[in-house]
């Protein structure tokens, strides 16, 4: 399937919007997201999601486990015999809770697949499939820790945070590492200062943990770090190119802060663009500059250049990806809340420019999913490339342990079987073959 190389998927999505109307939005989301897979058709699938179970996760929350089970279940990934799911679900863990997901789906095609054991230092094979979810601290294929509560100085202590994981593909080594940084909590702060005190928010926690990667104990590999970044564009540079021949008029509200500024044409008063907390109009033109022209725009988007000797992106070619209309008859539009801007982003350390193929034939390709179809506010943007196989000497997998025998349990009604081992739930589902493949590993909450 691969040929001389391993085709490779990533995949960054928000899906917070999904889970506050999933009757509706996870539908479109899964069919978008598949039309993408089956086009690449990978070796590896990764994908990263942030605010799993939604911004009201601890009444969404619930909805998680279908959006899982649909797409273990789907036809199109029924290839992908080896699976590991990652879902950071406590949310009564205040100090942990980082709403993350990272789901990982390897080919029946590639062979060679180990992930690294954080805490015994050393690969395991990759068998079955397996989802872990609830409270996940003790898992330990991945690493996990939320932003320390000293990056929140002024704000309240929000569920943003990353989990890294550590692969050996064919011999090829890398780290897949989801991070989701800190929004703007209001526009006309982020407009203030070239860069907005935002910006400089999530530089610190970008680079706490840059730097906790370099000096950890593990040997330095390849990564690819991909996920909710929140990079904005400079908005205080921006309204002064937009505003340039108007007027301002500012609103105040509580405590005398300014709560609305308007920009306005000076000879007829009209206005031109709006300013609100968590409003952004640029009332006539607002479709024509942030989706008809997003060209106009890249000269701001800046925060990756604080990056640049430590992290490499591929040229961006697509629209800003947040944020998008939330309604589901409306692909295309952004919603006038926020600036348009490229938040979601797939990034990756120098040694990785090393394993990822660039010739003619095997061009990366970098652009976003659902352009026409609402995919929720954030849309998932994809990496689709192509990485070398290693030609050092193969790293020796552990001696295979042999999985207990499991009392099954049927339940009719799903078909779904629930086997206990020790005093671990697994979940198996029924394929057409009669099997039962181990999908789910409940964890305690």
């Amino acid at each position: 399937m691969d040929g001389p190389y391993t085709r490779v998927l990533l995949i960054s999505a928000n899906v917070g919007s999904i889970f506050e109307d999933p009757d509706h939005m996870l539908k479109l989301w899964l069919t978008e997201f598949l039309k993408t897979v089956q086009q690449y058709e990978p070796g590896l699938l990764a994908l990263h999601c942030q605010e799993v179970g939604g911004k009201n996760y601890e009444a969404s929350m619930q909805h998680v486990n279908s959006f899982v089970k649909s797409m273990l279940g789907c036809e199109e990934l029924q290839k992908y015999d080896r699976v590991r799911v990652f879902l950071d679900e406590d949310y009564t863990a205040a100090d942990k809770f980082t709403a993350l997901g990272n789901l990982y789906f390897i080919h029946e095609s590639i062979d060679d697949v180990m992930i690294w054991d954080f805490v015994d230092c050393k690969f395991v094979p990759v068998l079955g499939r397996e989802v872990l979810s609830g409270n996940i601290e003790n898992v330990q294929i991945k690493e996990k820790a939320k932003f320390p509560q000293d990056f929140f100085p002024d704000f309240k202590w929000s569920r943003k945070g990353f989990i890294r994981t550590r692969w050996n593909i064919r011999n090829c080594l890398f780290d897949l590492v989801n991070i989701h940084l800190f929004h703007d909590a209001s526009n006309i702060i982020a407009m203030q200062t070239s860069p907005s005190v935002y910006s400089n928010n999530r530089k610190a926690a970008l680079l706490h943990t840059l730097q906790r990667f370099e000096k950890d104990q593990y040997d330095k590999v390849p990564m690819f770090i991909f996920g909710d970044f929140n990079f904005r564009l400079d908005v205080h540079q921006l309204v002064s190119s937009l505003t340039s021949k108007t007027k301002t008029h500012q609103t105040k509200g509580k405590k005398d802060q300014i709560a609305k500024i308007v920009y306005s044409e000076e000879g007829n008063g009209k206005t031109v663009l709006s300013i609100e907390t968590k409003g952004f109009d640029h009332h006539d033109k607002h479709a024509e500059v942030f989706s008809k022209k997003a060209k106009y725009l890249r000269p701001y988007d800046k925060e990756i250049y604080s990056y640049k000797d430590k992290l490499y992106e591929f040229d961006i070619s697509f629209a800003p990806s947040y944020p998008f209309s939330e309604d589901i008859t409306d692909g295309l539009s952004y919603m006038k809340t926020r600036c348009p801007s490229w938040c979601d982003r797939i990034l990756m350390s120098s040694s990785a420019k090393n394993i990822v193929v660039n010739e003619d034939k095997y061009q990366p390709r970098y652009d976003i999913i659902g352009k026409e179809i609402c995919m929720g506010d954030h849309k998932p943007v994809y990496l689709y490339l192509h990485i070398k196989r290693s030609q050092a000497p193969t790293v020796s997998a552990p001696e295979l342990l042999q999985l207990p025998t499991a009392t099954e349990v049927i339940v009719p009604s799903t078909q779904v079987k629930i086997s206990h081992v020790d005093t671990t739930k697994y979940i198996h589902i029924r394929r057409q073959n009669g099997n039962s493949t181990r999908v789910f590993r409940e964890t305690s909450v």
